[in-house]
C-alpha cells in the first residue's frame, strides 16, 4: 500500500476549503508541519493518519489513494449491488453500491461479471425454493467461494468452501440474478 502523499493532503485540504493553518489547528500541529507534508519535506506520523482523514472528511483508504468517492447510489436498488473479494484472505464484502473497501491492506475493486460458457449456472424451482448448482471443481486451489441470489428488495448469500458440494437452496421471491464466484475465474451470473 502507498503511504499518503503531500499532493494528496494538499488536494484534499483544498477540497475541504481549509487553509494549512486551519488544518493544523484541527490536528493540534503547526501550519509549518502541514506545509512540510504538502511540499514533500516530511510525512505525517502514522499516529496522526486517523485524525488527518477525519479532518479532511475522507476514509483512511481515500487518504492513501487520494481518490474521493461520492455516494451516487442514493436510491439503494439492491439489484445494483456489488461484490468485493479480498485476494489475500478471501473475505467477501457485499455492498448496496460502490464504495471504498479494503481488506488485508488492499483497496478492493468491485467484481465485474465475466462472460464464460464454462461456468454455467443451473437452477430449478423445488417447492417454492430456488435450487442452484454448477459443475465446478471444489478443490483447495480452485473452488466456488459463494452463491448469491439478488432480487429487487433482498440479497441472500451462501459461502462455500473447498471439498463442499457446489449447490445450494435459496428462498425464492420474485425475479432476480443468481451469482457465483470462482476464486480463479471471477464472478458469473444468470437471470432467474
Amino acid at each position: 500500500m502507498d503511504y499518503v502523499t503531500g499532493e494528496t493532503i494538499r488536494r484534499l485540504r483544498e477540497r475541504k476549503m481549509l487553509t494549512q493553518k486551519e488544518l493544523a489547528e484541527q490536528l493540534s500541529l503547526s501550519d509549518k508541519t502541514i506545509s512540510k507534508w504538502e511540499t514533500g519535506r516530511g510525512l505525517p506520523d502514522v499516529s496522526v493518519l486517523s485524525d488527518l482523514a477525519v479532518a479532511l472528511g475522507v476514509s483512511m483508504a481515500e487518504s492513501f489513494s487520494g481518490e474521493c468517492l461520492q455516494n451516487e447510489n442514493r436510491s439503494g436498488n439492491v439489484q445494483k449491488s456489488l461484490f468485493y473479494v479480498c485476494p489475500i484472505c478471501g473475505n467477501v464484502i457485499y455492498a448496496l453500491g460502490r464504495g471504498a473497501y479494503s481488506c488485508c491492506g488492499v483497496l478492493l475493486p468491485p467484481l465485474e461479471v465475466e462472460e464464460e460458457e464454462n461456468h454455467a449456472l443451473v437452477h430449478s424451482d423445488i417447492d417454492g425454493q430456488l435450487h442452484v448448482s454448477m459443475e465446478h471443481p471444489m478443490e483447495k486451489g480452485h473452488f466456488l467461494s459463494f452463491f448469491a441470489y439478488v432480487t429487487g428488495d433482498r440479497a441472500q448469500i451462501v459461502k462455500l468452501y473447498p471439498e463442499q458440494s457446489c449447490e445450494t437452496m435459496f428462498y425464492k421471491k420474485g425475479h432476480g440474478w443468481v451469482y457465483a464466484y470462482c476464486n480463479r475465474h471471477g464472478l458469473f451470473r444468470k437471470r432467474v
